[in-house]
């Protein structure tokens, strides 16, 4: 078994306030969470509007299909154009660890 962990920290386009932060934070937590079926949550800087942390995890059997999915998560949010992806920290553990 193998559990993997992408954190990505965002800088928000034009935002200006904690409500239009959650209007740009929330789709893209629900659409990572319905398109691969992960669990993603925001997990940092939630009271600065203008930056967000979210952080995704995913456990399975195989680790390429581990990094397929955290690769996959890491295109669809470097491709929104609502936010700038500034970094993204990964993990992944085994049944060694």
């Amino acid at each position: 078994m193998y559990v993997g962990t992408a954190s990505f920290d965002l800088l928000l386009g034009d935002v200006r306030s904690l409500k239009q932060k959650r209007s740009v934070v929330r789709p893209l937590v629900a659409e990572l969470h319905r398109t691969y079926a992960v669990s993603v949550a925001e997990v940092g800087n939630q009271d600065l509007y203008r930056r967000a942390e979210v952080a995704v995890a995913v456990v399975s059997g195989d680790a390429g299909h581990l990094t397929d999915v955290l690769d996959r998560c890491e295109r669809l949010v470097a491709a929104r154009p609502e936010l700038e992806l500034l970094s993204v920290r990964r993990r992944l553990h085994g049944d060694d660890d």
